[in-house]
């Protein structure tokens, strides 16, 4: 597989905030998937709106793009935690041409990402369960009623439509269903995240 530095930020749940990581990614062959401390990200077609590829076990959305020279990679507002993998600083330093790596950056190991084989099962997995258990017509059912898998195949869904649909009407519709979906999902996460 080939191995290139990038830049990957968790969109799902944050708005320009979300954990970032700068590392070396592995490619699949049709470079539709990339591998990243033990995730495997697929590839979302033209919908760019929150992220451009989608984690294959949790369904979460990501931005994944090449390292900028000027390290302009997250937005100047944003707060969220940056890490860099310990392999990838001499690579970056050479990108961005420093000799010194900025202090905001948290240095990290990286966990082995899952084989092909593994992300193939996982992928007709999901497949599978999604065909199985959602019909197109739970798209109506109110967000809080809808399962997990359901809110992140819907919000794919209505992502997809907010571009493809001819009328800016449909369009708008679409794009608020995604934003009432995905605060539902903002919801549930911080439902579960763990007080100290």
């Amino acid at each position: 597989m080939n191995s290139e530095i990038k830049y990957i930020e968790l969109k799902s749940g944050y708005s320009h905030n979300g954990p970032a990581w700068i590392g070396f990614v592995n490619f699949s062959k049709s470079k539709q998937t990339i591998y990243f401390n033990g995730k495997a990200f697929k590839k979302i077609g033209a919908s760019k709106i929150l992220g451009n590829y989608y984690d294959l076990q949790t369904m979460e959305k990501y931005w994944i793009s090449g390292v900028k020279k000027d390290m302009t990679d997250r937005y100047k507002s944003s707060t969220g935690e940056m890490f860099i993998e310990k392999k990838a600083i001499e690579e970056y330093l050479k990108v961005i041409q420093k000799g010194n790596l900025a202090k905001h950056f948290t240095i990290c190991k990286v966990i082995e990402s899952p084989s092909i084989d593994e992300t193939y099962e996982l992928e007709n997995e999901k497949l599978n369960f999604l065909n199985q258990s959602i019909h197109v017509n739970n798209r109506l059912k109110k967000p809080n009623e809808m399962t997990d898998e359901e809110l992140g195949y819907f919000i794919d869904y209505f992502e997809e439509e907010s571009i493809r649909l001819p009328f800016l009407k449909g369009r708008k519709f679409a794009r608020n269903k995604v934003k009432e979906l995905e605060l539902e999902k903002l919801k549930r996460n911080k439902k579960v995240i763990p007080t100290i």
